[in-house]
């Protein structure tokens, strides 16, 4: 009888799951998207306002707006990957195009004598974070896949990673994942792949060798990923009296990820039995969040402004799925039945991204220009994945705790008008969020952009550019194989606004 392959689900049990320090540092990143006038000038726009992006960071800035207006940002994102691996480098240039930013606000000036001089609804939908990228890495290491494979297999018995008579491979690795985890799933791929092996032929073995013999093996990876975490923010701000903005935002996140890794090896000795391997993943995540910040913007004279903002933590729900396949010169036969089209389903799980705070002050020109500076800081090792009482989790959280530290970030903007034109610019720094900097370096940004008033209208126009080193980890447990990534992210974006 011909096998039909269709999508098996299965529920994986919590121990099992995968989720890392990698998902929270994730989605507790906010990418410098937005407005094209918020971008050109570094974000800075905590004691600003008058942007609708600049909610992100204050939501008092609502209430600095003289006018209703909407909006809306296109944006070509250009990505460049220098991957530093092994012997090797590879280049790796991707891009895409996306309509990152869309919102309004509605103005409504006070007709008494109350101290409220005007109040502001707004809404906004930005991109906070584009996940679509790409890297290869290749080159020579002494550290082979077997490692990955023998690192969950030891301690494992031998006979569930048999397939029992009749019994399909396929359902025999989702049927592992789900009642023996995910160390015993990823032993059993080793072993029916012909890269791992048994020490006794006894069921109840629970010592296992490499087949593959080597002084060090050629690795060629591709990583792609694509996605979005997206953040949809409902508004309320007033003015009270001439000197003072108060404001409030609820947030809704919103979050789709997927990454597709293939990773091919050779290159070892003559006599070995294991000649060449591919081990390809696959991981869909998507899932949705809350959050909620409070603000206050304050005129200290005609020059001088202020401003504090409060952005709580983000709560995530978030569900995986994930697929695997893998074929070597001594794998089974039907090892290609385990493909992408054989779906791991792990139970829904949580994460909570640590509060921020921000504190802001301007230097305003009257109509010739103005000078930002915002300062934030977020406590990396608060981040948190939940339900705490998965002792996988327990035992993440102490690490993240652990590794993690206080984030410090910077940003720096200024804007100089010439009657209707506006030339502006910025420089955004962030701390690496480990406490330990060769994990993930510091992100330095700068930008650049011009926008012109058409008097009911504006197009604005920005470039940013940031970079940063980034080990990027080849699987998320098992061994330590990662590349040194170069990043460069360069953004060009082109917005309109549109007063009435």
């Amino acid at each position: 009888m011909k096998r039909i392959l269709t999508f098996i689900m299965v529920l994986a049990c919590t121990f099992a799951s995968a989720q890392t320090i990698d998902d929270v540092l994730r989605y507790s990143t906010e990418n410098l998207q937005g407005t094209a006038r918020f971008q050109a000038m570094g974000g800075a726009f905590g004691a600003l306002g008058g942007d609708l992006s600049a909610l992100n960071v204050n939501p008092a800035g609502s209430a600095v707006f003289n006018f209703s207006e909407i909006g809306f940002t296109g944006s070509n994102y250009h990505v460049n990957n220098d991957a530093f691996y092994g012997n090797g480098l590879r280049n790796t240039t991707s891009n895409s195009l996306d309509f990152n930013q869309v919102g309004g606000v509605f103005v409504f000036n006070s007709s008494t004598d109350s101290p409220w001089k005007k109040i502001a609804l707004a809404f906004n939908y930005d991109m906070v974070q584009n996940f679509d990228n790409e890297f290869t890495a290749s080159g020579n290491t002494a550290v082979g896949v077997d490692n990955y494979f023998l690192n969950f297999a030891q301690g494992e018995p031998l006979g569930p990673l048999r397939t029992q008579q009749g019994e399909f491979i396929e359902d025999a690795y989702l049927d592992i994942g789900a009642n023996l985890g995910y160390s015993a799933q990823q032993a059993f791929l080793g072993f029916q792949s012909g890269i791992i092996e048994s020490v006794e032929d006894d069921d109840q073995n629970t010592s296992y060798f490499s087949n593959a013999q080597y002084g060090s093996v050629n690795q060629r990876y591709l990583q792609n990923t694509s996605g979005y975490n997206s953040k949809f923010t409902l508004n309320f701000a007033g003015q009270y009296k001439e000197d003072l903005y108060l404001g409030a935002s609820v947030n809704f996140h919103n979050v789709i990820y997927d990454r597709v890794s293939y990773l091919d090896e050779d290159g070892y000795d003559a006599d070995s039995p294991i000649q060449y391997t591919s081990f390809d993943n696959l991981l869909h995540t998507e899932g949705y969040g809350f959050s909620f910040s409070l603000g206050a913007i304050a005129k200290v004279n005609q020059s001088i402004r202020i401003g504090g903002s409060y952005q709580s933590p983000t709560w995530y729900t978030l569900t995986d799925d994930t697929s695997q396949r893998i074929n070597s010169n001594l794998a089974v036969s039907d090892i290609d039945f385990i493909n992408f089209n054989i779906v791991n389903l792990y139970d829904e799980y949580r994460i909570k991204t640590p509060e921020k705070y921000t504190g802001s002050v301007a230097l305003v020109f009257g109509q010739d220009g103005l000078i930002s500076l915002d300062y934030t800081y977020q406590d990396m090792s608060k981040a948190e994945l939940r339900p705490t009482s998965d002792p996988n989790f327990t035992a993440e959280n102490d690490f993240i705790a652990s590794t993690l530290g206080a984030v410090n970030s910077y940003r720096l903007g200024g804007e100089y008008r010439i009657e209707e034109v506006s030339l502006r610019a910025g420089y955004r720094f962030e701390e690496s969020p480990y406490e330990n900097s060769d994990f993930i370096g510091d992100l330095n940004g700068f930008s650049a952009g011009i926008g012109y008033n058409f008097g009911a209208s504006r197009l604005d126009l920005a470039y940013s550019r940031t970079e940063q080193d980034i080990n990027s980890y080849f699987f998320d447990g098992g061994i330590d194989s990662a590349a040194l990534i170069n990043r460069i992210n360069t953004n060009i974006s082109l917005g309109y606004t549109l007063k009435f």
